[in-house]
C-alpha cells in the first residue's frame, strides 16, 4: 500500500477479502478467523491477539513477506 501511494494511487484503505468469505457468513460465530480472538461469552467481547497477528504485523512493518519465509517451518 505504501508503494503504490507513493507512485500517486489515492489509496483510503485496505480491506481483505476473499469469495469464501461469502460462504462463512452462513456459519455464523461456529467458525474462527481472524488474528483475533473473541470472547462472545463476556459482554464487552475482548480481543487476544493470535500468534497471526504477531506474524501480520512483521509482514505489514516489512512491507511484505521475506525472502526466505518457508511456511511449513513457521506454522508448526
Amino acid at each position: 500500500m505504501l508503494t503504490a501511494n507513493d507512485d500517486g494511487v489515492k489509496l483510503i484503505g485496505y480491506t481483505a477479502w476473499s469469495l469464501m468469505d461469502n460462504f462463512e457468513w452462513a456459519r455464523g460465530y461456529s467458525e474462527k478467523f481472524g488474528v483475533h480472538s473473541v470472547n462472545f461469552k463476556d459482554p464487552s467481547r475482548p480481543r487476544t491477539p493470535k500468534k497471526s497477528a504477531g506474524w501480520f504485523k512483521n509482514v505489514i512493518k516489512n512491507n511484505g513477506i521475506p525472502d526466505n519465509y518457508n511456511s511449513n517451518e513457521n506454522h508448526k
